[in-house]
């Protein structure tokens, strides 16, 4: 054979295809590990995993957590023949078709050095503050129905600010809206301390003027409407809570910029969104504050 007489030329076959088979043979080994490695690959941060691996509470929705169900609303029905045992149309009259907007907006910066709530009225600073929120307000051009305020001096100021805005609207004050101690936050903090009987005397008004504000339209409301409420940081904060069903008592994990916009949405079906919270990209940087 020819590479007997020129040994030289068995060198060169082994160089020129050789090597290519070596390299060839180490990615095929290269793929076969990569892919046996991408088929064993997980990621244990994901939630999905760790939820067949770690216990955490599941709570359902409750479609019935303004006690507005239609469903609940109606009478049953005596009837061997009507296997639900409920009156279609009387649900049918009791099923709102309107979509509710309640646009919650934390009063403007004040004075804190204020002994009395007269005495806490808005800096120079929460007045401007205002001012912007009620020109974004405008802007926005939402079919307002409503501007209802807090009685607090810090609120009223803030609402009367924002009326000049859109003054084809009448203001309405509530007490219920004034600001207090919700429920005992959780984790417990060591800078604020209010006593046991605050939160009892506070969180059943404020939980009071939650359910006045907070629910799914009327049958008798036809078109969607659009409420402005001005009122305090903690009233707000618990009101986003129990909206979305939070735990209630993580009220103050939650931060707050002055004079800023929350809006939550509920549906006919009462499924309820956060829109935004704490929006105050409107302002500034250096007119934002938060106490």
């Amino acid at each position: 054979m020819s590479w007997k007489r020129n040994p030289n030329r068995l060198l060169q076959h082994v160089r020129k295809y050789g090597v290519g088979l070596a390299a060839s043979t180490v990615a095929v080994v290269g793929i076969c590990i990569y892919v046996n490695k991408k088929n064993d690959f997980k990621v244990f941060a994901s939630w999905t995993n760790l939820s067949e691996q770690l216990e955490y509470p599941k709570i359902k929705w409750d479609n019935n957590w303004d006690r507005r169900d239609p469903k609940l609303l109606v009478k049953p029905v005596k009837d061997e023949n009507n296997n639900n045992n409920v009156n279609d149309e009387d649900i049918k009259k009791q099923t709102p078709t309107a979509t509710r907007h309640i646009i919650l907006i934390r009063h403007g910066q004040y004075n804190l050095n204020g002994e009395t709530d007269e005495e806490k009225y808005l800096s120079d600073l929460g007045r401007k503050q205002a001012d912007l929120t009620g020109a974004r307000l405008k802007l926005l051009d939402f079919p307002y129905t409503r501007l209802v305020s807090s009685t607090m001096t810090r609120a009223v100021e803030t609402c009367d600010l924002i009326h000049k805005f859109l003054p084809n609207l009448t203001v309405e004050r509530n007490d219920l809206l004034r600001e207090g101690a919700p429920i005992p936050p959780e984790p417990p903090v060591g800078h604020w301390k209010p006593e046991v009987y605050q939160f009892h005397r506070d969180g059943q008004r404020i939980e009071a003027a939650f359910r006045q504000y907070i629910h799914r339209a009327t049958p008798e409301q036809k078109t969607d409407s659009y409420e402005i409420i001005v009122c305090h940081a903690n009233v707000i904060r618990y009101f986003v809570c129990r909206a979305l069903q939070f735990p209630p008592d993580g009220w103050l994990r939650l931060s707050l910029a002055h004079a800023s916009l929350t809006w939550i949405t509920v549906r006919p079906s009462g499924r309820v969104s956060l829109r935004c919270y704490g929006d105050s990209g409107f302002m500034e940087p250096n007119k934002v504050t938060y106490s």
